[in-house]
């Protein structure tokens, strides 16, 4: 022990006495002595173990554990055999009758269950008949016996079946016990029976494909045991380094199982109640330890089974599939069936149904206290305390998109450092989908800044922090740096010093574009439920700080450094950015710092003041004066190329605004299309972009259809018509896509904004400035750093005016409810002319541009289709996000398809 062992496996402890006339087994000599032996090693050693290796029936080996004061753990060898007969006869009976005479170890004590060890297979603990049955079945070459055993690892011994290999490691992950496993099982390692002795379960660990199978750099000849070089086994292709690199390898699968089983007592600790279900081929228990129970339920045969299992004790627990994280319905009164495929088991957690009450408060972030094993002001770097707190803090924030599915895991990549403050990389794990990094700026706060912050700023606070050993009130917090007015000051003293940082993964630094306004600026913080944190510093500096991480160059660092040095009348002025690089990959955006613009707040705020006097105007024009209709037949398109009507006046200056904001968006388009920045200027469609255009219009309609009848059943009212209206146009939607695969198209695709509505622009009381191009970061990058049609920006702004007028009609602030009905015809005549107004100015401004179709018929397409899939997209988005909005999105859809 005083070399750093932490265990002592005492071999053939039944023997160590010796007695005339006995078989010297199980002397009263030896627990004497073995009593002596835990005494002494507790006395001097703190957390360290003997373990008892008895090869003998439950009831005797127990007797090792004494009263608690012998060994602390001791192998179960009677279970090991069993595992592989039941599994060999598809019958649950085996395991249950050994674990029915296997005796309750002490509280301080635990029995040690495997499947492999350095020794053979034994088969003492069987009756002749079970031995003869598992010579047949698991060692018909005589090369494979030796004493009374099997002399071979896991995997030959079920043929190399990686579902037998997972069923039986899984078992052994189950039962009452801590599972052991043996070097190389957890890859899968194969062995070599003509090897002498137990040599064959010996052989070198086969770390890599390295000469002696990374083992040793000896030479090969040198080595006590050969390395395997069995065709299915070669140490050249199983081994740790290659499957360290296969995230679907053996090794995966083998850590994963650990990590999960770690999480739950009830495995080590939990008690044992077996069911019986009527299908003997299928094994189904209970492990329970105080709030936790799980369900295991295991098939045992070759073929699917299905069972019934009477889980009437736990109705109204929904099971939890603990693997994916997967919800299955509710137990109820009859008997809960279940379909397992072959050798395939499952871990349910039976959950608790939560109360309103409960949910209520799971929603509101509650700051956890914890000890910071490093000390207080360590915490920002401790990767274990922060994959501790981090997960709920991030669930909790409306920038978090994964909202709707299941975790499965978290990680912290990388701490970085940037002068005072820690940005952490966390990795977020889904059951389905691909896994989704965010960076969270992180500080540390003490003293009576503590006190402080929990009064003026309690978002900011991510965890409450106590210094090692103590256990009275936190001295620390551990904080979201972005919402700490001090701790988001700091930030900007790192951004002027041009800091550089390095992390595990790779560097971290500043890069400005100019120099910084002098002096102190004073942080203004953002809303905390924003979905990117931006901190204004005085109204001389804006620092945009991203939550959602993807691999490459943020397209509001690309866009904007263009637009900055082509055209800075239209954007913001870009000052500088914050970039990290973890190994070989693209540098990736962490922040983006910019000049602030003098504004009277977004173009959406402006509309909303211009619909204000237009409604006032035109309500107060009295009941003879009514707006015209739109002309009969006629397109977006045919409106942009037509005079508004006389009563134009009552909103002249909106359509002024929109004409004018037409103008700005045209100038971005072509600014990004004419620029020679790698990855922006044009490029053709070809035949295949327009067939991945077509089909991914079609996904989104696929998706939209199937959200509708989801969701129909529980609509109400007029949502549930226009629902119920929409799915009866199933086929019609899909044919208004087909135009794209009927014509070559002549217009060329260019990067644009991608997320273009009113509320991404601001208005400085005379212009418009574009802002965010970040694009939906609901999205991956590459997908928001791809080429499309200018005409989706016109698009989506096209339904932003008429979202705009739909909004300011059913705010009572603007509209009265009494008024709503005389001023619904009003907010068509708007809703007609303003957008036209719009598309005609982005169409006088980009004559004669490539990005423009050469063809009248090619422009009308691309904006019936992509006004369509605009729509889509909206009903998509609001009856998940935002269901009071919902009624908008749908009749905009359904006025898309007539």
């Amino acid at each position: 022990f005083n070399l750093g062992v932490d265990g002592l496996r005492l071999d053939a402890v039944p023997y160590l006495y010796e007695r005339d006339g006995t078989s010297c087994e199980n002397l009263p000599e030896t627990h004497a002595f073995l009593k002596k032996l835990r005494a002494h090693a507790d006395s001097r050693f703190k957390n360290r173990m003997l373990l008892a290796e008895a090869n003998q029936w439950p009831e005797d080996a127990a007797q090792y554990f004494g009263k608690g004061d012998e060994c602390h753990m001791n192998f179960h060898f009677p279970i090991m055999p069993r595992i592989f007969m039941s599994m060999h006869m598809e019958d649950r009976l085996p395991i249950i009758d050994i674990l029915a005479q296997t005796p309750q170890p002490p509280p301080n004590c635990q029995w040690a269950i495997f499947l492999r060890n350095h020794d053979e297979l034994t088969l003492e603990m069987v009756t002749d008949e079970e031995r003869d049955y598992m010579y047949r079945a698991f060692a018909h070459d005589q090369a494979m016996r030796i004493n009374l055993g099997i002399r071979r690892r896991l995997a030959p011994l079920v043929g190399n079946d990686r579902r037998s290999i997972q069923l039986m490691t899984g078992l052994l992950f189950s039962l009452p016990g801590t599972p052991v496993i043996y070097y190389g099982d957890e890859i899968g390692m194969g062995d070599n029976v003509f090897l002498g002795d137990r040599n064959g379960v010996r052989t070198p660990m086969q770390w890599s494909a390295d000469r002696n199978a990374g083992f040793s750099r000896a030479n090969p000849q040198r080595l006590v045991l050969p390395v395997i070089i069995d065709p299915e086994y070669h140490y050249e292709s199983l081994n740790v380094e290659a499957q360290q690199q296969n995230p679907n390898s053996l090794l995966w699968w083998t850590k994963r199982l650990v990590a999960l089983r770690k999480r739950f007592q009830a495995f080590g600790r939990g008690s044992i109640e077996f069911l019986s279900p009527d299908n003997p081929h299928v094994l189904a228990f209970i492990r329970q330890h105080e709030d936790e129970t799980v369900l295991v339920v295991a098939n045992l045969s070759r073929r699917v089974q299905y069972v019934e299992l009477n889980l009437a004790s736990y109705k109204g627990r929904a099971p939890l599939e603990l693997f994916g994280q997967t919800k299955f319905p509710a137990v109820g009164e009859l008997p809960y069936l279940l379909t397992l495929g072959a050798h395939e088991f499952y871990w349910f957690s039976l959950e608790e149904p939560k109360a309103a009450a409960d949910v209520a408060r799971e929603a509101a972030y509650q700051p956890p206290a914890l000890e910071a094993p490093a000390g207080v002001e360590a915490a920002v770097s401790d990767r274990t305390l922060l994959e501790q707190v981090l997960p709920g803090y991030i669930e909790g924030r409306r920038w978090f998109a994964g909202r709707e599915r299941e975790m499965s895991g978290v990680r912290v990549l990388d701490v970085l450092p940037l002068g005072a403050v820690r940005f952490a990389v966390v990795r977020m794990e889904f059951t389905l989908g691909e896994p989704e990094d965010y960076v969270v700026p992180l500080a540390v706060e003490t003293g009576d800044r503590v006190a402080l912050l929990r009064e003026r700023s309690p978002q900011a606070v991510i965890a409450h922090l106590r210094a090692p050993g103590r256990t009275d009130e936190p001295t620390g917090a551990l904080i979201d740096a972005s919402a700490d007015a001090p701790s988001a000051a700091a930030l900007l003293e790192g951004l002027r010093g041009g800091a550089q940082g390095k992390g595990s993964l790779g560097p971290i630094w500043v890069k400005l574009r100019g120099d910084l306004p002098a002096g102190p600026l004073e942080p203004r913080l953002p809303r905390s439920d924003h979905r990117r944190a931006s901190v204004a510093y005085g109204e001389h500096l804006l620092l945009k700080l991203y939550r959602r991480l993807g691999e490459g160059v943020s397209p509001e660092l690309e866009l904007n450094r263009s637009l900055s040095d082509r055209s800075p009348e239209l954007v913001p002025p870009l000052l500088g950015a914050v970039e990290y690089r973890p190994g070989r990959s693209e540098p990736i955006t962490l922040a983006t710092l910019h000049g602030w613009a003098r504004n009277e707040g977004t173009a959406w705020e402006w509309a909303r003041d211009e619909l204000r006097r237009f409604y006032e105007r035109a309500l107060a024009s009295g009941p003879d004066v009514r707006p015209p209709p739109r002309p009969s037949g006629a397109t977006l398109l045919d409106l942009a190329a037509m005079e508004p009507p006389p009563i134009r006046e009552l909103f002249i200056s909106s359509l002024a605004g929109a004409r004018l904001l037409g103008h700005r968006t045209a100038e971005m388009h072509l600014a990004l299309a004419n620029a020679t920045d790698e990855g922006l200027g044009t490029e053709p469609y070809s035949t295949l972009d327009q067939r991945s255009n077509y089909q991914s219009k079609r996904n989104l309609t696929g998706k939209v259809l199937r959200q509708l009848k989801l969701r129909g059943p529980r609509l109400s009212g007029k949502l549930a018509e226009l629902a119920y209206h929409l799915l009866t146009h199933e086929a019609a939607l899909y044919k208004r896509f087909e135009p794209l695969l009927e014509r070559r198209l002549t217009a060329r695709r260019c990067r644009i904004h991608g997320h273009y509505h009113l509320g991404k622009l601001l208005y400085t009381g005379k212009d418009f400035l574009v802002l965010d191009f970040e694009g939906d970061s609901t999205r991956p990058l590459a997908e928001r750093r791809r080429k499309r049609s200018a005409l989706r920006d016109v698009a989506a702004m096209v339904r932003s005016f008429e979202y705009a007028a739909q909004i300011a009609l059913r705010d009572a602030a603007i509209v009265r409810e009494a008024d709503r009905t005389a001023a619904e015809p009003w907010a068509r005549l708007w809703m007609t002319w303003t957008p036209a107004a719009f598309l005609g100015a982005w169409l006088e401004a980009t004559k004669g541009s490539p990005i423009v179709p050469r063809e009248r018929a090619e422009t009308e397409m691309l904006l019936d289709t992509l006004n369509l899939e605009q729509a889509l997209d909206d009903v998509h988005v609001e009856l998940d996000r935002r269901p009071d909005w919902a009624m908008i999105a749908l009749r905009s859809l359904e006025n898309a398809v007539a």
